[in-house]
């Protein structure tokens, strides 16, 4: 019999209650629509994203939140409504967001769940970049970043309670949402399920490990990391985060709609296959094709 429950709580974080930091509280985006969250297909990898209007609050973000990612010291991040959340799919991504003092750059991390579509919460220090703090809510447009740079390898941490059993994974530094991670079992490849907290699942687990994990963004951008062990509350680093982009069939767009008192639409680019090629580095290793993608951000 395992020693660890076969679905362990999620982060602390999960139930908190956010405080949004606004003093024009009257002020509010009228009209109402219906908001549409799509990842279509596109035969161009690069394609302009659509630009979406909305206001932005902040709030005293450290970085991790609902996302599970780890704490930072001058957090450049955001957190969506539920709609635009979905349920932890957009963890992970980056927003360009423009205010009335310039632009900013800022990361997916968490979840804001009075936010309406249109509204984003960000973190105080990214809110300051375009806007005055005074003000409390202000208009911005935004759009999503794909393939942005990103500050490191793409990393991977086993959670707490993960045993032979039941394997819960969180993969960070991916620079677009990730669409699918696979471990390798029996031959072929296992799909896990994704949480809203942001860790991807092997419900009846994996075995002892080291394991094999393959994940595969919204671009179609496919990493494999290979020689993860099952040491848990660890940030595994692979040494390197070169992937490749081989376009095929596209696949069918997915949608989320809401009503609310913002408009938001965002649309990504077809998801596409690549092939694997060896590049070997200290801890978890990071497969990479001979031609990395092109960056769009």
């Amino acid at each position: 019999m395992p020693d660890v429950l076969d679905n362990p709580e999620p982060p602390p974080w999960w139930l908190r209650r956010r405080t949004w930091v606004v003093a024009a509280a009257g002020a509010v985006v009228a009209g109402t629509a219906t908001v549409a969250l799509v990842a279509q297909a596109s035969g161009a990898a690069c394609a302009a994203p659509a630009v979406s209007s909305g206001q932005a609050t902040y709030y005293a973000a450290d970085g991790g939140g609902n996302c599970s990612f780890d704490q930072v010291a001058n957090p450049m991040v955001v957190a969506l409504g539920n709609a635009e959340y979905a349920a932890g799919a957009a963890c992970g991504g980056y927003l360009d967001v423009k205010g009335p003092k310039g632009t900013v750059r800022v990361k997916v991390t968490d979840r804001c769940p009075e936010c309406a579509p249109g509204h984003l919460d960000l973190s105080r220090q990214a809110f300051a970049k375009i806007g005055d703090p005074v003000a409390g809510i202000i208009k911005v447009t935004y759009s999503r970043v794909v393939n942005p740079p990103v500050p490191g390898p793409v990393t991977v941490r086993v959670k707490e309670g993960s045993s032979r059993y039941w394997l819960a994974l969180r993969l960070d530094n991916t620079g677009n949402p990730l669409s699918t991670v696979e471990i390798q079992a029996g031959g072929g490849w296992k799909a896990l399920s994704h949480t809203d907290y942001n860790y991807w699942i092997a419900q009846n687990g994996a075995g002892t490990g080291p394991f094999t994990i393959r994940a595969t963004d919204t671009a179609g951008r496919r990493t494999t990391l290979t020689g993860v062990t099952l040491t848990v509350g660890t940030v595994q680093r692979p040494g390197a985060t070169a992937t490749s982009v081989a376009p095929k069939t596209p696949a069918a767009s997915r949608s989320v709609t809401a009503t609310a008192s913002a408009t938001a639409t965002a649309s990504g680019p077809a998801v596409s296959d690549s092939s694997d090629a060896a590049a070997g580095a200290d801890g978890p290793a990071t497969t990479a094709a001979a031609q990395p993608p092109k960056r769009c951000g």
